[in-house]
Parts: C-alpha cells; sequence; structure tokens
C-alpha cells in the first residue's frame, strides 16, 4: 500500500461542502464518544463501529437529517477511526480519546466510495469534481483503497491511498553510517555532510510577530480569525520547508546505500536541555527515522539501529578507545593514537564500522540481532586499544 498526498483548488461551493464533511465527519466522532461512554456506565460494556454506525443511520433521518448533504463515508469512517483509537488505548499505545473541536482545526474526512481520478482533477462523492494544483501526480490507473481530505490554515489537500505492485531491485551501494546532529542534520561516515534549514529558527521572529498580532485581536471576531489563518500558515511553511529537506535526505541514502546505520536517540531526553530542546525539536530526528524506516524497503536498502548506549561520540574511528567527551568538543581528538577529526564525523565512521562487523557475521552463516552485532562490535574496538595501547608501550 502506498499513499500520494497533493493540493486541491477547490471553488467556494466545493469549500463549503468539504467543510460540511469535516464537520460532520468530526460531528460522528463526538458523538460516538459520548455513546460509549453513556454504555460503558450503564452497562459496563459498549458498541463497536459497526453498532454505532447503525444506531446512527436509524436516528439520522428523523435528528441529523442535514447529514444527508455530504456522503456516508464520512460518518462511517469516523467512528472506525474511533474503534482504532480505543484499540490503541486499550493495547497501552496511545492515551482516552477525546472530543475534537473545530477550535484546533477543521480536521480531516475519509471516503472509501467510487473516487475517480483523473491527470488533473478528481471526482469525490456527492462534492462533485476538483481540480488539482499538482497533474500527473495521483495514479489514475490503480486500486484506490481509501481517500482522505484535510485542511491546514485554509489549504485542502487529498491523499490517496492505492494497493500497488512494485519489483524491489536489489541495492548494491556501499554502507554508510549517518549520524544526526543540531549544527549538521546529517554527516555521513563517508565525508557527505547535509545542511540543517532551521525551519523554526529562520521564521522564529516573524511567528512571533503574528502571535502578538493574534493575541491582540478581539475573542470570536472575523480579524482574529484571518490573524490565526496567517499564524497557522506559517506553521504550515516550517512543517513544508523540514519535511522537503529530509525527503531529499533520506530518499538519497534509500536509493544509493545498500545498508544505513543510525542511532536509537533518546530524543525525549534530550529535549530536557532546555538550552538545545527547541533547536533538536526543529531537526525532527524522529521523522528522519520514520522516512528511512519505510523507503529502506521500497529501494532495497537495510536500516540498521544502534543500540542507545553505543558510544559512538565517545569512541576512536581509528583505534577505538573510548573517552568522555563533553557537547562543546566539536573536534574528536585520540589521546592514544592521536587522530584527529571532525566529532560528527568520527561518530558516523563508528556507526559504519558496526554495520560492517555485522555483515561479516551474517556471511558466516550466524543470525545475529542489532544488539548482538553492536556487542561484537564493542569486543572488537576493545581489543583494537588495547592492541593500541600495547604498541605505544612498546616504542
Amino acid at each position: 500500500m502506498r499513499a500520494y498526498k497533493t493540493e486541491l483548488a477547490p471553488n467556494n461551493v466545493q469549500r463549503t461542502l468539504l467543510l460540511k464533511s469535516a464537520g460532520t465527519a468530526r460531528f460522528a466522532y463526538n458523538w460516538g464518544l459520548a455513546r460509549r461512554q453513556e454504555q460503558f456506565k450503564q452497562t459496563g460494556k459498549s458498541s463497536n463501529a459497526i453498532a454505532l454506525h447503525r444506531e446512527l443511520n436509524r436516528i439520522k433521518k428523523t435528528d441529523y437529517p442535514w447529514m444527508y448533504e455530504v456522503s456516508k463515508c464520512a460518518p462511517q469512517e469516523a467512528l472506525r477511526d474511533l474503534e482504532d483509537a480505543f484499540q490503541r488505548f486499550f493495547k497501552g499505545r496511545a492515551r482516552y480519546p477525546k472530543y475534537k473541536s473545530k477550535k484546533n482545526g477543521v480536521g480531516s474526512f475519509t471516503l472509501t466510495g467510487a473516487v475517480k481520478i483523473c491527470v488533473d482533477r478528481v471526482r469525490l462523492p456527492r462534492i462533485g469534481t476538483i481540480r488539482l494544483k499538482e497533474d500527473n501526480y495521483l495514479p489514475t490507473d490503480q486500486h484506490i483503497l481509501s481517500t482522505t481530505v484535510s485542511e491546514h490554515a485554509g489549504r485542502w489537500f487529498i491523499s490517496v491511498l492505492v494497493d500497488t505492485e512494485s519489483e524491489i531491485m536489489e541495492n548494491i551501494g556501499p554502507v554508510v553510517g549517518v549520524d544526526l546532529g543540531v549544527n549538521r542534520l546529517a554527516t555521513c561516515s563517508d565525508k557527505t555532510m547535509y545542511a540543517n534549514p532551521r525551519a523554526f529558527k529562520r521564521n522564529e521572529r516573524k511567528l512571533r510577530k503574528l502571535q502578538r498580532s493574534l493575541s491582540r485581536k478581539k475573542k470570536g471576531s472575523n480579524n482574529r480569525f484571518k490573524a490565526g489563518l496567517r499564524v497557522g500558515r506559517t506553521h504550515v511553511r516550517i512543517e513544508n520547508i523540514r519535511r522537503d529537506a529530509i525527503h531529499k535526505i533520506t530518499t538519497v541514502l534509500a536509493k544509493t546505500k545498500s545498508v544505513i546505520v543510525i542511532e536509537d536517540l533518546n530524543v525525549s531526553g534530550m529535549m530536557g536541555n532546555h538550552r538545545l530542546s527547541k533547536s533538536i525539536a526543529d531537526a525532527s530526528f524522529g521523522e528522519f527515522r520514520r522516512q528511512l524506516q519505510y523507503k529502506a524497503n521500497w529501494y532495497g536498502s537495510r536500516l540498521v539501529v544502534a543500540d542507545r548506549w553505543f558510544p559512538s561520540s565517545k569512541m576512536c574511528s581509528v583505534c577505538g578507545h573510548v573517552k568522555e567527551i563533553t557537547l562543546s568538543e566539536r573536534v574528536y581528538t585520540c589521546e592514544v593514537c592521536g587522530a584527529e577529526l571532525d566529532r560528527d564525523l568520527n561518530a558516523a565512521r563508528n556507526l559504519e564500522f558496526a554495520a560492517s562487523s555485522a555483515e561479516t557475521l551474517n556471511a558466516c552463516g550466524e543470525v545475529t540481532s542489532v544488539e548482538e552485532e553492536i556487542s561484537v562490535m564493542q569486543a572488537t574496538s576493545m581489543n583494537q586499544e588495547s592492541n593500541a595501547i600495547r604498541s605505544v608501550l612498546d616504542g
């Protein structure tokens, strides 16, 4: 399954229908959440999405006749989303579902009915044919599983999920270690360095002015609504700049490298540093790893995640000596072999060495996990350190 997302160009009539569809989906979600809470208080059990949809269909004609103005898929899929939210809550993967509010955004709605995609437009049930801002991007000859329409700061987007078959070619590129950072977004072991766009920092001053202007507007007024749209558009621009940079880097790595090694960073712990929390959030390390995971499957490469406690920044990539290093030291200087190189480049080379050790083990016919690969690499590094110290003493 693969999703394609692009922007819509609706007219005023279509924009009104899109708002009605999103509002109906939001209402159905809140109605289903209230019904499940009420049923649980009375009987200790609650209905699933199918039972709630049947109940909503029985009362829709008399209580909510305005719901017939939009597609029946909008409230139906909203109730399924509510069911998924409860399932994630029961499994301990998410918090308890909350009511949706228009104050937090118009939201989105999902359609599973007859959606027709053309080269430059798309036809949605009960809404009509809407022009696309990007031609020849959405697939026109593949089976559509679902279609999601969402709104962000006054702009409407459509995401199409299709079922496709693609032949994954064998990736014969080299092995590379990638060290993520704030000064540079990514430093590779082959000395390739990718700059950090610093999207939030570049637009922080403008965003501060817009938010100050928003706070001065009277609540409920049209001017406050317009000011909120300006703030939202700035946030969308920041997000687009950040995602564009990460997409370009991860695509190049997944296409040209056979094995990509990154660290399992404790981002939540790193955010505890109040001096670097804003820069770390702006770099979006989690999004970088998420994109690498699915793109590696697309292009036939393999992603290896090193252990969180692996000392990639503290270990010398030449002799394997491990020492303590502060955050302000940008050049790694080894006290044993005398090697001097960039701190991030040294960490990236250590990550590449981890993948090389793992490949050697796999070539011998042994099935190893990432933890076993790292432990073997650490043992090899200790042997290298001992040999280096012995040679210095003998000299």
